[in-house]
């Protein structure tokens, strides 16, 4: 009855299956385990009429033409360059550390000299990650580095990751530079911004052609098995011939009999103000004090205008599969690597089965390079 079963329907989901409907007319299955489509991406109005985010904030940046151009076919945009401030102390200062911050914890005349130092060192522009920033010889840098660790990376780090940062995968660390820049934007791709009515809206459109069937609420192991004797899929008990694309957590497709994949997970803690503003940014983080991590306001993401305004606090802590518990962040090291390896090998015996998505992948992946991925993924296919 069907050509393709895609497992999830999230950006990586639901890229996949347009394409395989659209350009190859392959009747698509979407089973989806929440009782929503749009995977984390999800956002929903609350009881206030504020459109938030229910799983965190999910800010789309690219600079990929193609990917800009295909997502735009679904959804118009609301252009909203991040931009991020930290906590530290009474103060509020722009994060990723850049070249205003440097002022602001300097002065302008101290600042002058070390900005020439940077730029000389690293080059205008530059994105340096802090623990290569810690690397350098000369003392002055070594001092910027030491206040940057110390003020804005170690404990959000540690809060975040439940690690020290260098226990954490370079991939990981790299993605919070130091840049040798005047611009405070968080990202600093052409194309930055949010989907003009939502993600959801999005995700309906995308998903939306005769050729796809979304099933929600449907968790896949109690409707599709593998038989790993003799390699086939079963689908409601019947045998499968076409292809899968599986985006969910791999470990938790084989029952976890290897041990547990290590995930961070997160609490969201919403709260609804009936004031007009409640801190002047879309994100602060909690980079020295507090237990939660950072505080999103939502209508400075969206540009909604509301009377009030809801906030939601993130406090990170260890995934352990329990009720209600979501994998976020694969935490990466050598170790968990050869752990995923154990799982994907399991599913190289179904010759049409393809592993897709952060989670299935153990991997971290902006938006962008998501869908980037999901399309090519599908493209390939076409011989299937």
């Amino acid at each position: 009855m069907y050509d393709a079963i895609v497992i999830g329907s999230g950006i990586a989901g639901a890229a996949a299956a347009r394409i395989l409907a659209e350009e190859q007319n392959k009747s698509v299955l979407v089973l989806e385990k929440k009782a929503h489509i749009g995977g984390n991406c999800y956002d929903e109005e609350d009881a206030h009429g504020v459109l938030i985010h229910r799983y965190g904030p999910h800010i789309f940046h690219t600079s990929d033409e193609e990917v800009y151009a295909w997502l735009s076919r679904f959804t118009d945009w609301y252009a909203f360059g991040h931009e991020v401030v930290a906590k530290v102390g009474e103060k509020l200062i722009p994060v990723p550390f850049n070249l205003n911050t440097l002022r602001q914890v300097y002065g302008e005349e101290k600042a002058a000299v070390l900005e020439q130092k940077l730029k000389d060192t690293f080059g205008e522009g530059a994105r340096v990650p802090i623990l290569k920033l810690r690397e350098q010889q000369d003392p002055e840098i070594q001092a910027i580095a030491d206040y940057v660790y110390e003020n804005i990376f170690l404990k959000y780090t540690m809060k975040q990751w439940g690690q020290k940062p260098e226990e954490i995968d370079p991939a990981v660390t790299g993605r919070v530079p130091v840049v040798i820049s005047h611009d405070n934007r968080y990202f600093g791709d052409k194309y930055q911004g949010m989907p003009k009515d939502g993600y959801t809206p999005m995700f309906e459109k995308m998903l939306d052609h005769p050729l796809i069937e979304v099933r929600i609420g449907v968790d896949a192991r109690d409707v599709m098995e593998l038989l790993e004797d003799t390699g086939k899929v079963l689908l409601y008990g019947e045998e499968f011939n076409g292809c899968v694309i599986y985006t969910g957590p791999v470990d938790e497709l084989f029952g976890c009999r290897f041990g547990r994949l290590p995930y961070r997970s997160l609490r969201f803690d919403f709260e609804h103000l009936d004031v007009p503003d409640y801190q002047g940014h879309s994100v602060v983080n909690y980079t020295v004090s507090e237990d939660f991590t950072r505080i999103t306001e939502f209508k400075y993401l969206t540009g909604q205008e509301t009377d009030g305004t809801t906030i939601v606090r993130e406090y990170p802590f260890a995934y352990t599969g329990a009720e209600g518990e979501i994998p976020y962040y694969a935490i990466m090291n050598p170790e968990n690597n050869k752990l995923y390896e154990s799982y994907a090998a399991l599913t190289e015996q179904f010759p049409d089965f393809h592993l897709l998505g952060r989670l299935a992948e153990y991997k971290y992946y902006n938006i962008d390079a998501m869908a980037g991925k999901a399309i090519a993924l599908a493209r390939s296919l076409a011989e299937h």
